[in-house]
């Protein structure tokens, strides 16, 4: 027998043994209740149908006389009575309900009196409802009875009180009872057991069917066929558990979809690292070994000349390599900014200053605007620093020698924008998205002359992201590049 198989089985034994426990108990409420109606119904049904003996009493044999019982006359008929009907028990009372005389099987009587306030009222409404009184044998219980006046001369003499469930009765009427309870126990019983075993089947098998459609599903999953989804979520505990592992496989797709794109970048590093970190050194290897060959063969000037090539590669070098190191910083946030009111305007125009003989060297001009009285900027300042760094590198690199780079301030009272603008080759709008992302580069000619491993924009996307600003672009061919973002001013 195998796991599932045992494990279905001890489901539906659970199943069947919730359903049994349930419906026994209603079985067992069921009897006790069927039981306490129909001794009820037997009582009122005696009471309808005896209801009479004590008006009959009181009519036909005088049982009073001068105010007191006439047991000579009574005795005889209420024994003819009892003959008949041998549950009845026959009192007289007086007009307070004390027992003057009684007809019963034996003479055990315990009570001396009876409450009146049921007797009233059963004879105000004429024996019509089921009313119970008190039982002198018996000090405590209540049983039906039958009542009626008796008057002598127009002057009420007392009642004639006639308990109509006696003791035997009483005693017949239980055992009757217990016979009652044990039959009707033991085929609701077996009823039970029998819906109990048919509602477990059927619900074991509504149940595990489900559950079996969940297994399938999961198993495909499992084997690697990651399309495959519970259909029909139903309502419940099951519909939510399918709607979760929908949900939890489209969420361990989209994991395994981003792990394979970051796989797939994680390649183009090393490519493009490799790339350009070779470069570099292939082009300070090949110099440097010309001057240790031919160090007596060249002139001066020409030894001056490989050397600015050499240090020119190595400053490359060191800059690429420091880009690479801030990217990862960044990307495994180790980087927290200290944010502080930063006097924005002064920043710029202190980078410009670093970057004008740069652009003097590719006669590119540089032009800042701002206006006058400029709010600071809450930001952190060497971060921002090196966010503008990185814009205008990549605006010396793409555009051409005569051309034009532009940063603009703007006031917009709650927030500054900056803009960087350059008037290079532009970007193409299906390419515009992809620059922000690390190693992407635009394909071009103006790209092809400018190599690099593609980090400055990415770096620049990380740092606003840490200051919860957006990096935004305009650009067309030909027509040049805006990028512009903002920061709350301070």
């Amino acid at each position: 027998m195998s796991f599932k198989t045992i494990r279905g089985n001890l489901l539906f034994w659970k199943i069947s043994g919730v359903f049994t426990g349930l419906l026994l108990l209603l079985g067992i409420a069921y009897v006790i209740m069927a039981s306490a109606v129909s001794q009820q119904y037997f009582y009122e049904v005696n009471q309808q149908l005896y209801g009479n003996i004590a008006g009959h009493l009181a009519s036909t044999s005088k049982p009073f006389r001068d105010g007191r019982p006439d047991t000579l006359v009574t005795h005889d008929i209420i024994h003819s009575i009892m003959v008949i009907n041998p549950g009845v028990e026959v009192y007289l009372l007086d007009t307070s309900g004390r027992i003057l005389d009684y007809v019963v099987p034996d003479k055990s009587v315990h009570r001396h009196s009876v409450d009146l306030a049921p007797v009233l009222r059963y004879i105000d409404e004429g024996g019509r409802s089921y009313i119970s009184g008190d039982n002198p044998k018996v000090p405590g219980e209540r049983s039906i009875f039958s009542a009626a006046p008796v008057h002598e001369n127009g002057r009420l003499s007392g009642y004639v009180y006639a308990v109509l469930a006696s003791e035997q009765q009483a005693s017949v009427l239980s055992t009757l009872k217990t016979s009652f309870f044990l039959s009707l126990g033991g085929n609701i019983f077996i009823a039970t057991l029998v819906i109990a075993l048919l509602v477990g089947i059927i619900t074991f098998f509504l149940i595990t069917n489900s559950i079996n459609r969940v297994a399938a599903t999961v198993a495909r999953f499992k084997e690697g066929d990651y399309t495959a989804r519970i259909e029909g979520h139903g309502k419940g505990n099951l519909g939510l558990l399918t709607t979760t592992f929908n949900e939890m496989a489209d969420t361990i797709v989209a994991n395994m979809e981003q792990i394979s794109a970051t796989d797939r970048l994680r390649q183009e590093l090393i490519a493009n690292v490799s790339h350009d970190l070779r470069t570099p050194l292939a082009i300070m290897q090949g110099y440097i070994e010309t001057l240790l060959i031919k160090q007596q063969q060249l002139p001066p000037e020409e030894q001056t000349r490989y050397l600015h090539i050499i240090f020119d590669s190595s400053r490359n070098l060191g800059r690429l390599v420091e880009q690479l190191f801030e990217y990862s910083k960044l990307e495994a946030n180790q980087i927290v900014p200290q944010k502080e009111p930063v006097a924005i305007g002064e920043l710029v125009n202190d980078i410009l200053l670093k970057y004008q003989i740069l652009a003097e060297d590719k006669r590119i001009s540089l032009e800042f605007a701002a206006p006058e009285d400029l709010p600071q900027v809450f930001a952190d300042v060497a971060l921002m620093e090196r966010v503008i760094q990185n814009l205008l590198d990549n605006a010396l690199k793409f555009t051409a020698e005569n051309g034009s780079i532009r940063i603009r301030l703007i006031n917009q009272t709650d927030q500054i924008t900056i803009s960087v603008s350059d008037n290079g080759s532009g970007i193409p709008a299906g390419k515009q998205s992809l620059i922000f992302e690390r190693y992407r580069q635009v394909e071009g000619a103006e790209a092809d002359n400018n190599k690099g491993m593609g980090l400055g924009l990415a770096i620049v996307k990380k740092i606003l992201d840490l200051h919860q600003a957006t990096i935004h672009i305009r650009s067309a061919p030909g027509d040049g590049t805006t990028f512009w973002f903002s920061l709350p001013a301070s």
